[in-house]
């Protein structure tokens, strides 16, 4: 059976710097798709192509008569193909890299059948006209998207050996609950989406009634500071244990972004939020799961894989002995 992929890793070996990339590229588009996303809500563009797969009954692409939002709602479409490509990029280097890591190809493939995915969830949301449950499944797809493609990325970084733990099993643990939290966060934020004004199309679109905005404003804020207290103590933790730097600051990076990110979600909350600030903060939720993310990884080290074909490399001797880092 003709093997493409095969084919050109016959004919081709990327550097790793290019897997990286190429892997890197892929992540910084799954991010982009969120922001052109949270712009098609703002801009009350959801419904600006009516319908899908085609724009509107008769068009496949938007018309005059539809004007800003037509435009905006298909340019967000266009993304799927844009973060396809991307995806193709990483997918064909870390395939043809040498030696052949099948984990790593299997997430890189892993992006593309999200991709197609949220693609169809996308299509799902305009035919339920913004159902809020189905915007909520939107967003946590993106988010899941994110999360291959940094994986992804986080790996092509890594070795295949191991993992080596840096920290003792109460750190681990300890990350562990922090990620968790963190993914309640995330949601806890679609269900302030789902009960806010931003509806993504006109205020005839319904919204969550279950709970009042105030409520999950407030549910979603809590949430956050037991985000910031799992934060605080992962640190104190790694600190007391004498832990690596890498971890520390890993985790550092995490309580900065969540302080930025809780002085934004308090102006929005008191400023009626304006739609600037809703994007920032859409774009900053990625980035507090990307960091969550980032501090449980970065508790491991895996060194790359020895082949059994490779004999491993004799012991430094002499004057040069243990100047090996």
């Amino acid at each position: 059976m003709f093997n493409p992929l095969a084919l050109i890793a016959q004919r081709w070996t990327p550097a790793p710097r290019t897997v990286q990339r190429a892997a890197l590229i892929a992540l910084a588009m799954s991010i982009l798709i969120v922001i052109t996303g949270g712009a098609v809500r703002l801009t009350g563009s959801g419904l600006g192509c009516d319908t899908w797969p085609k724009c509107s009954g008769e068009s496949l692409t938007p018309t005059g008569e539809m004007g800003i939002h037509g435009a905006i709602e298909f340019g967000n479409r266009m993304m799927t193909y844009v973060i396809s490509a991307a995806v193709g990029w990483a997918i064909i280097c870390i395939r043809a890299a040498k030696p052949r890591r099948r984990p790593l190809t299997r997430l890189a493939w892993s992006q593309f059948w999200l991709v197609m995915s949220n693609a169809v969830i996308g299509g799902i949301t305009v035919l339920t006209a913004l159902n809020p449950y189905s915007v909520a499944g939107h967003f946590l797809a993106a988010s899941g998207l994110v999360t291959v493609a940094f994986i992804t990325w986080y790996r092509t970084r890594e070795g295949d050996g191991g993992p080596d733990w840096l920290v003792g099993q109460i750190v681990r643990k300890l990350a562990r609950v922090l990620v968790g939290f963190t993914a309640v966060l995330v949601a806890a934020g679609t269900v302030v989406t789902g009960t806010g004004k931003h509806a993504g199309d006109s205020s005839d679109v319904p919204r969550m009634g279950w709970i009042s905005w105030e409520n999950a404003a407030h549910v979603h804020a809590f949430t956050a500071w037991a985000v910031v207290a799992l934060t605080i103590a992962v640190w104190i933790a790694i600190k007391v244990m004498d832990g690596p730097r890498g971890p520390l600051n890993a985790t550092r990076d995490l309580f900065l972004v969540l302080m930025s990110q809780a002085v934004i979600g308090y102006v929005q909350y008191f400023t009626d939020t304006p739609e600037i600030l809703v994007a920032v903060h859409m774009l900053g939720s990625t980035l507090v799961w990307i960091a969550a993310l980032r501090v449980l990884l970065s508790l491991r080290h895996r060194p790359a894989a020895e082949s059994p074909d490779i004999p491993s490399p004799a012991p430094a001797t002499g004057q040069h002995a243990g100047s090996v880092a």
